[in-house]
């Protein structure tokens, strides 16, 4: 079973630029799919990117694509998000997600993903 941890999260201007990270152990993390999403306050968890296991094909929310890169380093078991121009509505709890699922879809619901992390807060003021 795999446990994942975040960090990268903190206070940013708007405009601004950040760089989360998703260590992951206790598993074979080459082998998951892996996520991210975010949860603003108040409202429900969603889906931003996602990486296959082999890091070559990469998958984005239509309203994030232009602003938000995930990337992986298998040896290092960490998965990335760089996000830049970021806005005041990017403000959220970030989770790294982990599945099973070994294909190349585009997996976006939340119930495809069993293993979370913590989440790292990101707070982007004006």
């Amino acid at each position: 079973q795999v446990q994942l941890v975040e960090s990268g999260g903190g206070l940013v201007q708007a405009g601004g630029s950040l760089r989360l990270y998703c260590v992951a152990s206790g598993g074979d993390f080459s082998r998951y799919y892996m996520a991210w999403f975010r949860q603003a306050p108040g409202k429900e968890r969603e889906f931003v990117a996602a990486i296959t296991w082999s890091g070559g094909s990469q998958f984005y929310a239509d309203a994030l694509k232009d602003r938000v890169t995930i990337s992986r380093d298998n040896a290092k078991n960490t998965v990335y998000l760089r996000m830049h121009s970021l806005k005041r509505e990017d403000t959220a709890v970030y989770y790294c997600a982990a599945s099973d699922y070994n294909g190349s879809e585009y997996l976006s619901a939340i119930s495809e993903y069993r293993y979370w992390g913590q989440g790292t807060q990101v707070a982007v003021s004006s």
